[in-house]
């Protein structure tokens, strides 16, 4: 019994402090998550064959990120901390220049009106959106991929790490739509060098028409009232999972809780599916990502808790 209690006092000692480590490390965590200066981690990838520039525009009382645009080259993948409760809009640029004489930087597509790097506005459509809104009702974040102002690259959002039921899954538009897009909707530039003219991005039918049926304004500003169109459907039949007009919610919204997001541009079609164990690996050989939220609040000490407890148990019972 003397020996037992000689070992018993240590040991009760150690599973205390284990004890209290772990809590502290679990109020540490939690209240980072909900003061800290970032929530979440946003990871852009450019498997594109071309240079896309992100541009990033925040919504309306919501903290704003750094930076708001910037260059991503071929293969390259670039983190971004985002806020808590943040909610906004990312897009790609393409086809970007700075003008020599007057240093203005403008891009053919997804321009955000700046004349710099980095973004104070959104994107001039047509564009495929990224949109996010992290924390919403009952903690959830919601994300979705909008083809509503038209269409410039192909664009996939997954989600790393988190929980949720139903539809915590990837969503986006993975396909080259620049090509068989309608005429009317083409947005068209001259190739380089003065060579043939080429689609770089595809209008909305609101964009290229004006018309409230198309806009879901007006007389037609309501679920009733805005139906899909032909246009829309052309955007929903090649991107099931995109938005392709204002009331397209029921498939196209998607929700997570405690993620962190990869969001890649000119992602191979097989990337589509939802990734497993934090891990993301894309078409391209030339990008691997895995996250690193994935962090247990208490990892292992629950069973070495256990095991201590379980020893003290076996000495004082000899």
């Amino acid at each position: 019994m003397e020996k037992a209690q000689v070992f018993l006092l240590p040991l009760l000692a150690l599973c205390f402090v284990f004890l209290i480590s772990g809590k502290t490390l679990v109020l540490f965590l939690e209240k980072k998550n909900k003061t800290g200066v970032s929530s979440a981690t946003f990871t852009l990838v450019n498997q594109c064959s071309y240079t896309v520039w992100p541009g990033i525009l925040s919504g309306a009382g919501t903290s704003p990120v750094s930076p708001t645009g910037f260059q991503l080259n071929p293969g390259q993948a670039i983190p971004v901390s985002v806020p808590a409760g943040w909610s906004g809009r990312l897009w790609g640029r393409s086809f970007c220049s700075q003008d020599s004489a007057t240093g203005k930087f403008t891009c053919v597509t997804g321009d955000c009106g700046s004349g710099t790097l980095e973004c104070t506005g959104g994107a001039a459509p047509p564009a495929t959106l990224a949109e996010f809104t992290l924390n919403g009702a009952d903690g959830l974040d919601f994300y979705d991929v909008s083809l509503v102002d038209g269409y410039n690259l192909p664009m996939l959002i997954t989600p790393q790490g988190g929980t949720g039921s139903g539809n915590c899954s990837a969503t986006g538009c993975v396909v080259d739509l620049n090509g068989p897009c309608p005429s009317e909707l083409k947005l068209v530039s001259t190739g380089s060098g003065g060579g043939a003219d080429e689609c770089v991005a595809c209008k909305s039918a609101c964009e290229a028409f004006g018309d409230p049926r198309y806009c879901c304004s007006g007389a037609y500003a309501t679920p009733d009232t805005c139906k899909p169109t032909d246009y829309s459907e052309f955007f929903k039949n090649s991107c099931p999972r995109a938005y392709s007009y204002a009331y397209d919610d029921g498939t196209s919204t998607f929700t997570c809780a405690s993620a962190d997001y990869v969001i890649t541009f000119c992602p191979a079609p097989s990337t589509s599916q939802k990734s497993s164990g934090g891990q993301y690996t894309g078409g391209g050989s030339n990008v691997s990502l895995i996250s690193s939220s994935g962090v247990l609040a208490y990892g292992p000490l629950p069973s070495l808790m256990i095991s201590i407890l379980a020893v003290i148990f076996l000495i004082y019972k000899n």
